[in-house]
């Protein structure tokens, strides 16, 4: 079945598979959704990512990250700006919660946070918004 909106997609794999505590969550490639898990690992909301390629379609293995008592480190992940509603924001991106979560930007530059962002005197589409 073909998707709309990959991003949504992603978001919505590995928010589902947090919840059901499974270790790792398999997404269709593309080189997007490879570049936000580089930065999702850097950032350490996920553990690790490979790219694994079959003979039929190359996919993105997740390894999900939990604390010492089982809670997913993704508390919240959720989709900003969408095919029907594009959210865009100039070089005044405020901070989500305070400092304590992360908007996730396509600009320019790349994919970048927030803080990046503001650092590099960028704006761009919000892609989604991680706590």
């Amino acid at each position: 079945m073909p998707v709309t909106d990959s991003i949504a997609d992603y978001i919505t794999r590995i928010r589902n598979a947090g919840r059901a505590k499974n270790k790792t969550t398999d997404i269709p490639y593309s080189k997007l959704r490879e570049n936000i898990s580089e930065l999702l690992v850097a950032k350490g909301y996920i553990k690790s990512f490979t790219v694994i390629t079959t003979e039929q379609f190359p996919f993105i293995r997740i390894d999900l990250k939990y604390s010492a008592l089982g809670e997913p480190a993704i508390r919240e992940i959720t989709r900003v700006s969408k095919p029907g509603r594009r959210v865009y924001q100039g070089k005044d991106i405020r901070k989500y919660l305070g400092g304590l979560g992360l908007y996730i930007l396509s600009s320019s530059k790349g994919i970048i946070t927030d803080k990046e962002a503001r650092e590099q005197g960028v704006g761009g589409e919000i892609l989604f918004r991680i706590y």
